[in-house]
């Protein structure tokens, strides 16, 4: 699976808070949220802008916003240099 669209993050706000999968939100960790895809898989998620990459794990619920495609915590958004909003590729890791 593939697909393009936009991402958001989450940070500070929400430290300390229950993800979906019930776990406490650590915006230090790579962890995402999103619509539809497995809690507890993991996706690759290529900023299209800089490049860069990481691989993040799903364990939350969103984006609450509907045009944004996946919610990155705070330390995913920036390995891969998001200072906002950013358009991405991501790919589900086997």
């Amino acid at each position: 699976m593939e697909a393009r669209g936009k991402a958001s993050w989450y940070g500070k706000k929400f430290q300390h808070h229950k993800t979906y999968n019930g776990e406490s939100f650590d915006m230090y960790k790579l962890t995402a949220a999103h619509r539809y895809l497995p809690l507890g898989s993991y996706v690759r998620v290529t900023n299209l802008r800089t490049k860069k990459s990481v691989v993040v794990r799903i364990n939350d619920r969103g984006p609450h916003i509907k045009n944004r495609m996946i919610d990155l915590s705070y330390a995913a958004a920036k390995a891969i240099g998001m200072t906002g909003i950013d358009t991405v590729r991501i790919e589900y890791v086997e």
